[in-house]
């Protein structure tokens, strides 16, 4: 009978490498795959009940991008509102062609697929763009989730012995949001700059003005930060500075207040250890 062989994906090299080295003791074989950056680790490894041959490769996070299709793409194929209910595609970017080659060269001849993606909304998501991927070549493999909080040689036997299903619903959750992001930010993004290109065509001709979900809270944590740089009103301080020196040992010691912004109480403190030294000194006198 011939042995189990299982393509095992990681969302990054160095985590496919980690449990490559982590799952073989250290006897993993290293070879090329078409992308220059993931390579392939294959090891020997009971799981699933089996003695299998386990191949690990990895991706570079999300493998696949999600656009408008070609009749939309165009600034002025439609009005800007079109988009919110214009088609939209999931497809595998250029930069990760290799990545996508050397999964399906791999997943040939495998009976499982075993996603070792981050266990977060995102990994789900990731992983399913794997599945989709190594299904077209193999339809009727077997799926599996490897969940693991770190990357230990505890977590990794845990989550081999506590294999589940990928959770399709996280990573539906996560379309959503690239599709709102993505209709919301085209469209908006069209409008606005169509709109002021034509009020102000002296000034914004050539430029685009951008519109993000994610942009308007962060630019608001910006112009925040930046009035409170401008409002600022520098204010005298003072404090004390207590130092100790024993041959060529010196000892700072660090006050928890830090500062005072009204100068008698600090010179009150000041007169304290003043005073305190001088008994301390007239001891050592005696």
């Amino acid at each position: 009978m011939r042995p189990l062989r299982i393509l095992n994906v990681a969302e990054k090299n160095d985590a496919a490498k980690e449990l490559s080295r982590i799952m073989s003791r250290g006897q993993c074989l290293r070879r090329e795959g078409f992308s220059k950056f993931n390579k392939i680790y294959e090891f020997d490894y009971n799981i699933l009940g089996s003695n299998a041959k386990m191949v690990m490769t990895s991706l570079s996070g999300h493998m696949m991008t999600l656009d408008f299709t070609a009749s939309h793409q165009k600034w002025y194929s439609c009005a800007p509102v079109a988009l919110f209910s214009a088609p939209v595609t999931k497809y595998v970017g250029e930069n990760y062609l290799p990545i996508k080659r050397t999964l399906e060269r791999e997943v040939r001849g495998c009976q499982v697929l075993i996603i070792w993606t981050d266990c977060d909304r995102e990994g789900e998501n990731i992983g399913f763009e794997v599945i989709k991927v190594c299904r077209s070549i193999c339809p009727n493999i077997w799926l599996y989730r490897a969940k693991f909080s770190e990357i230990t040689p505890q977590s990794v036997s845990r989550a081999v012995h506590n294999l589940v299903q990928p959770d399709i619903l996280q990573s539906q959750a996560v379309d959503v949001r690239m599709e709102l992001d993505l209709r919301i930010g085209a469209a908006f993004t069209r409008f606005q700059t169509l709109r002021l290109q034509k009020v102000f065509p002296n000034v914004l001709s050539d430029n685009l003005i951008s519109y993000g979900s994610c942009q308007f809270p962060t630019l608001g944590f910006v112009v925040e930060r930046y009035k409170q740089v401008q409002q600022f009103v520098p204010e005298i301080f003072y404090k004390i500075r207590v130092s100790h020196q024993v041959e060529d040992m010196k000892v700072d010691f660090n006050w928890k207040r830090g500062r005072l912004f009204h100068h008698l109480p600090c010179l009150v403190l000041y007169q304290i250890c003043l005073e305190v030294r001088q008994k301390k000194l007239n001891n050592l006198t005696y």
